[in-house]
């Protein structure tokens, strides 16, 4: 039972990506000598560690967490606690309010760009708060590559990645200029995909393995970032966690360039864009940095600190928002579905 000391949090997760959001939580939980635990309805659960306490819905309701939090777009409403919303990555080329779903009684924004949008929506909406904390995925990377950005290997390391949608994705276009450019030795590569990429798209990449192009299949791509000296994507959420690197990435027609990326439209273009890349221009340098305070200007790697004292301060406040949550019938009956639970909303007492 949670006494007046031990406070339970519950994270809960429909993707097995949630894991590496989540954990930091947990570890930030435990710090505090308060107990976290999990709820799975999708992938994840079978992947949890001995020591990760796994529960059903109607142990969660026993439970009584004083928060759910969940880095996905919905979570089950008849769970109780205040709803938190931590996010599964970066905006990659969408406007963040679509995932409005009226699920939430607090949003932990990642940083000032999202923070004005959802802070404009919360004002006129009224039924969520807002809070900038920081992603707490990046608390344990953001720890390790503290200090300045190291200078280019001899050989230059290069990761490819590309997200799986076929009409962002430039896997396909460029894959006979990434075959050509990892023959010659002169850079070494390693190749990653969304989980989701086309099987036949990974088959011909893994065909390109040699001493100088390898295929890692990392569940967590922040352990490549180390690794490697830029990055070359499409238009991949994983290409804004890479710029918290400080090291730059090019792309090829991403849905959203700017000063921070270098973007081509033509596969001729890839291996100078590459040279500029590895040359690190000052004016791109600065670029990166100034987009990456905009999206994620927490370096100390304590996000999971700043989500655990925002729901504290919300909690403090009455843990309500000024007006109710819309009903959302539809997405309940849904969910309820998914989860194949019919029971009450309320809590038995």
């Amino acid at each position: 039972m949670q006494t007046s000391s031990t406070r339970h949090y519950l994270l809960y997760g429909s993707e097995r990506y949630a894991l590496a959001i989540l954990r930091p939580l947990q570890a930030a939980i435990r710090a505090r000598g308060d107990e976290a635990a999990w709820f799975f309805d999708g992938p994840g659960a079978e992947d949890l560690a001995a020591d990760e306490r796994l529960l059903s819905v109607q142990e969660v309701r026993r439970w009584k967490p004083v928060a759910v939090l969940t880095p996905g777009n919905h979570l089950p409403h008849f769970f109780p606690g205040v709803k938190v919303e931590v996010f599964h990555g970066f905006d990659a080329g969408k406007p963040r309010h679509i995932y409005i779903r009226g699920f939430f009684d607090l949003y932990c924004t990642t940083g000032p760009r999202d923070t004005a949008q959802f802070q404009a929506l919360a004002d006129r909406l009224g039924h969520f708060s807002v809070a900038e904390t920081g992603w707490p995925k990046l608390d344990p990377f953001l720890k390790q590559i503290a200090g300045p950005v190291p200078p280019v290997r001899t050989p230059p390391v290069i990761l490819y990645h590309s997200t799986f949608s076929p009409s962002w994705s430039a896997a396909e276009t460029l894959y006979d200029e990434v075959k050509r450019l990892s023959r010659d030795g002169r850079w070494r590569w390693i190749v990653t995909f969304h989980p989701k990429m086309n099987p036949e798209t990974v088959a011909k990449y893994r065909a390109l393995e040699n001493e100088y192009l390898s295929f890692a299949e990392n569940d967590n791509i922040l352990e490549l970032f180390p690794q490697v000296d830029m990055m070359c994507s499409d238009t991949s959420s994983a290409l804004n966690e890479f710029l918290l690197t400080g090291k730059p990435v090019v792309t090829f027609k991403n849905r959203r360039p700017g000063a921070q990326l270098i973007d081509i439209d033509d596969p001729a273009q890839f291996e100078p864009a590459i040279e500029r890349a590895l040359a690190r221009p000052p004016e791109l340098m600065a670029a990166i940095r100034n987009y990456a305070d905009a999206i994620h200007p927490y370096r100390d790697g304590h996000a999971s600190e700043r989500v655990l004292a925002a729901i504290d301060a919300f909690v403090a406040a009455g843990g309500r928002n000024r007006r109710a949550k819309p009903l959302n019938l539809w997405r309940k009956l849904k969910l309820r579905r998914r989860i194949g639970y019919w029971g009450p909303a309320w809590l038995p007492r």
